[in-house]
């Protein structure tokens, strides 16, 4: 894996590598390189904005934040949100965390899901609000310079993500009606992720957005 993608870089160590290898192999190419660039959009925004945040802690949540969409984590009665979080506790057990880190862990995955929170209130799950917008949806990607979304694509490609991503959250909308995925496939969610900019090679509309959880 790449530690830094135009100036934007990547925390190291035994929890990234963990975290790092888990996405990897649970997920397929499309999905892990999405958690790697929830990442670097996450942490490139927090930087442009001088914000300090625990760059390990955001890792570890944007690698393990999909996995309850891959079959071995689905669950049929939980929000794959409230899965994901489950499997981080767990995840993060593993690694030793104390119960307050891991409880913090699975926070970020539930919140990503949910309404806008401040940076100033939880910057950690702002990130990760912001980083899986911008990559899902295009939510906020006027945000980001040119240069960084053609290396971070470069470095990461898309490789279809946007089509496999969608299926994924109708199947979801599907099975649990009434779960966060759900309301956005009800919306218009879906078309806006599947032209996203970055696919397209669109402009991304301009003002940035104040709804972070259009992932």
């Amino acid at each position: 894996m790449l530690v830094e993608v135009a100036g934007v870089r990547a925390p190291v160590g035994a929890a990234v590598e963990a975290a790092r290898i888990v996405c990897a192999e649970y997920a397929d190419a499309a999905l892990y390189h999405h958690s790697v660039r929830s990442y670097f959009f996450g942490a490139a925004w927090a930087e442009a904005r001088g914000l300090d945040f625990d760059r390990e802690l955001f890792f570890v949540a944007a690698m393990l934040h999909d996995l309850a969409l891959t079959p071995p984590f689905d669950s049929y009665t939980l929000a794959f949100e409230e899965a994901g979080g489950h499997l981080a506790r767990v995840f993060t057990a593993g690694l030793g965390w104390p119960t307050e880190r891991r409880d913090r862990t699975a926070e970020l995955i539930v919140l990503h899901m949910r309404d806008g929170v401040a940076p100033e209130v939880d910057v950690e799950s702002r990130l990760l609000q912001v980083g899986t917008s911008a990559d899902v949806s295009g939510t906020g990607l006027e945000a980001f310079a040119p240069s960084f979304t053609d290396a971070l694509v470069r470095a990461y490609p898309r490789l279809g993500f946007a089509h496999s991503f969608v299926r994924l959250f109708q199947d979801q909308a599907q099975r649990k009606p009434g779960c966060a995925a759900a309301e956005l496939v009800a919306g218009g969610w879906a078309e806006r992720t599947t032209s996203h900019a970055l696919d397209t090679n669109r402009e991304p509309p301009s003002g940035e957005t104040s709804r972070p959880r259009e992932k």
